[in-house]
């Protein structure tokens, strides 16, 4: 683990994994680079050298005053690029908000060094529902995010983690254990920098980065997906960036690193190699078939 200073001081937790070509990895909301885990253990294994940090407020990041700003997270991302010397032939690899990131830097940094981009559950272009965006999330949604968080952080994100990982009465895709650990990662963030960062990510209108997203673009992001529904995100980048192809994981919620991530990482490093995602239904259909057999679903 190596702590770096950003350009308005603020240290960032930064952890490498491998050797060879630079593949940078951005976290979710609320959680930290740890989350990444599996994924960096793959890309070592591919033969890539996998970055992550945690952002600023969260993770065992600095738990910085201000700065919880889109302009702010790229210029981070930039610093981080800068110190771990992934100057040249990046890719670059953001979970949820983590691809708001990626399309601020491409357009505020020119997309210095980068080649290949993925965008897992992404937020990008605009979560929020307008007129001109109507599969977006409505307002009163964010409001009450926000009213849970302040009348009771702790308790808030016991409920969210289900929504995220797409745990019901009928369906439970992670272990008790993947909940407890997510929210571990959520207490370690600042209560400030978890309100603000999701005022960002939730109001933040990418639709202007878009145009900078020029280098091949990977989109995966399940169809089932309520944190971050895919017809204002996912599919929308698909069909706005000419760069992008869309991989749709049928049937599955917002965590896929959790509840998808031996076939996440095998599809990004296919991607990182060039290699084509073929569609999976057949598989998904068999493994719906035998849940149900078995009284899983």
């Amino acid at each position: 683990m190596t702590m770096i200073e950003t350009r308005d001081g603020t240290h960032l937790r930064v952890k490498t994994l491998g050797q060879g070509r630079s593949v940078v990895l951005i976290h979710g909301w609320p959680l930290s680079a740890d989350s990444w885990d599996p994924t960096m253990i793959a890309l070592a294994e591919a033969g890539f050298r996998a970055i992550a940090y945690d952002r600023r407020g969260f993770g065992r990041s600095d738990h910085a005053a201000g700065g919880y700003d889109y302009d702010t997270f790229a210029d981070d991302l930039a610093d981080v690029m800068a110190a771990t010397g992934a100057s040249e032939d990046v890719a670059l690899v953001g979970f949820s908000m983590g691809g708001g990131e990626i399309a601020r830097y491409m357009s505020r940094h020119g997309g210095k060094g980068v080649t290949q981009a993925v965008l897992v559950s992404s937020v990008v272009p605009y979560m929020l529902r307008t007129e001109d965006n109507p599969n977006g999330v409505p307002q009163k949604v964010f409001d009450q995010m926000s009213e849970g968080m302040e009348t009771d952080f702790r308790r808030f994100f016991t409920t969210f983690f289900k929504q995220f990982y797409g745990v019901g009465l009928l369906s439970h895709p992670v272990p008790d254990e993947e909940l407890d650990w997510a929210w571990g990662q959520a207490m370690q963030a600042s209560q400030y920098a978890t309100l603000q960062s999701a005022a960002a990510f939730s109001h933040t209108d990418f639709r202007p980065d878009l145009p900078s997203l020029t280098v091949p673009t990977l989109v995966i992001h399940g169809t089932a997906d309520a944190t971050v529904p895919i017809e204002a995100t996912g599919r929308e980048v698909a069909q706005k960036v000419p760069s992008a192809d869309l991989v749709e994981y049928e049937g599955e919620p917002h965590g896929l690193f959790a509840t998808q991530g031996q076939r996440l990482a095998q599809d990004i490093v296919t991607f990182l190699n060039g290699g084509k995602i073929e569609a999976r239904q057949g598989m998904i259909d068999a493994l719906t078939a035998d849940s149900l057999a078995m009284g899983q679903l």
